[in-house]
This record gives C-alpha cells, sequence and structure tokens, in this order.
C-alpha cells in the first residue's frame, strides 16, 4: 500500500502474533522489522547484515525470482521446486475461448508497451482470422478503451476494469496465446501452459522470464537495466517492433504443425 512499493511504516494486523511470517519485499531490514513487530514465531526472510536476527539464506541480486524464493524455501527446510509452476485450471468457463489475449498494462509505465504498437498487432492479427480480446486491471480502463479503439474491438472483447480472479485465469487457461509486458498475466499464462510472448524492459527476463522452452517467447534487446518502477516507457521495451512481436506469434503457431523447431528463450 505504500506508495514506490515502499515497506509501509505499519501492517493492519489486529489478531493474535502469527506462527509464521514471510518477507516477500525483498531483504531489506525496514521489512524484516515490520514483520518482526507483529512477535511472529518464525520468520522466513532474507539474511542482511542490517538484521543480524534474521538467520535466513543470502540474498543474491541477479537471481531469477522463481529459484530466489524457492531458495527461500529450501533454506528453512520446505520442499520446493522451481520447475514445478502449474496450477489447476479453475472452474469458471472462459468468457473468449481460443482468443489472442493482449495486456498492455503493467505495475509501472516503465513496463508498458505503447498502445499503439498493441493495435497494430491486433489488426494483423484479426486479418489472419485470430479472436483477440484485451484485458486489464482495475485502474486500467482508460488504456484498454485506447487500445480497444484503435484496434476496432467490439465491446464482447474488451475486458477492461479489472476481471475477477477465477474469470482471469479461466481466460488465460484457454487462450490460444497472450501478449503482454512484464507483469502478472505473463506468470499466469506460465502456469496454465498457454503459449505466450512477453514483452522485457527494463528488466531482463534471466530474473523476471519465462521457463526455457518453445511455448513462451521472451522478446527482449540486451542493455543496461533501467527502473521497473519509471514513469516512462523504458527504451529497451522500446526498440521491441510489433513485426518482432507478430514473428514471434507466429512462431507459437508453429508449434501445431510436426517437427517445428525449437526457439532459444530470449530473441530481439
Amino acid at each position: 500500500a505504500a506508495p514506490g512499493r515502499a515497506v509501509p511504516h505499519a501492517l493492519d494486523w489486529t489478531g493474535p502474533p502469527p506462527d509464521v511470517a514471510v518477507d516477500l519485499h525483498g531483504n531489506g531490514p525496514p521489512s524484516h522489522r515490520l514483520l518482526s513487530r507483529l512477535g511472529p514465531r518464525r520468520l522466513l526472510a532474507f539474511a542482511h547484515p542490517g538484521t543480524p536476527e534474521v538467520d535466513g539464506p543470502p540474498w543474491y541480486a541477479e537471481e531469477h525470482e522463481r529459484e530466489r524464493w524457492c531458495r527461500l524455501l529450501r533454506g528453512y527446510g520446505i520442499d520446493a521446486d522451481a520447475r514445478d509452476l502449474r496450477l489447476p485450471r479453475p472452474d469458471a468457463p472462459s468468457p473468449a475461448p481460443g482468443a489472442v489475449v493482449l495486456h498492455p498494462g503493467a505495475g509501472a509505465p516503465a513496463r508498458c508497451w505503447p498502445v499503439e504498437r498493441y493495435a497494430v498487432v491486433a489488426e494483423a492479427l484479426r486479418a489472419r482470422g485470430r479472436r483477440v480480446v484485451v484485458t486489464g486491471g482495475a485502474d486500467e480502463a482508460d488504456l484498454v478503451a485506447r487500445l480497444a479503439k484503435r484496434a476496432g474491438l467490439p465491446d464482447t472483447d474488451v475486458f477492461g476494469g479489472g476481471l475477477p480472479y477465477g474469470r482471469l485465469s479461466a481466460l488465460v487457461a484457454d487462450a490460444r496465446a497472450v501478449v503482454s509486458g512484464d507483469t502478472g498475466i505473463a506468470h499466469l499464462a506460465v502456469a496454465h501452459a498457454t503459449p505466450s510472448v512477453t514483452l522485457f524492459g527494463p528488466v531482463p527476463p534471466s530474473r523476471w522470464g519465462p521457463p526455457p522452452g518453445p511455448r513462451h517467447r521472451a522478446l527482449w534487446h540486451p542493455g543496461p537495466d533501467g527502473d521497473p518502477h519509471g514513469r516512462r516507457t523504458d527504451p529497451a521495451l522500446l526498440r521491441i517492433t510489433p513485426d518482432a512481436v507478430l514473428d514471434a506469434c507466429d512462431a507459437l503457431d508453429a508449434l501445431d504443425t510436426p517437427d517445428a523447431p525449437d526457439a532459444p528463450e530470449e530473441g530481439p
């Protein structure tokens, strides 16, 4: 709830001291101390010199997030496999089975590919006979509406304002593909084994990207890291073209043909 994803000053916790508190913010003393004030019987967190009382495993800055958090659990004797990513398909029906899902939003503008480019992709996919739908979070209705207008999408294919999780999960699980920036819906596609094209910048896929394999295409132009919470689209993300995204979508479609070659995880 704190601005800029900073550690809040207090937690809205009125219950008894919890059995277990898990620090998912990072390895900094502010989040350690915030959770420690709740009096948990056990605190799971990465170690930091500023809080020597926390006896967790060390923090490695360049580690992939999947391995990082599974390693935290293993450090406390809890089995965790970073390759075990699947979620069960939800019971809810998909509102658009077989559609290509475009999700233009992200947690910060730095990770938002321009709407104009998403519209080019949407128009090209529709010209090929694909159904294209657009989704967005609770505060992204305007962004979704702009994309839908530019791409000429009917109202039935616009899901702005934040779908309930079960419905969103069903949409992704039954989608033909998901195209998005580095944000939550890309991870949901991986969890449902739905083919995906994820556009990376300013943070590389080596830290947040999908697992290697032909079903998930991570587009990325190597360069210095930027600010993932920045207020402008990152230059690395802007180097990705609509043609590159369409080529990645074509590569996913080719998986339906016999003897389709595998592709590397990262590409221009």
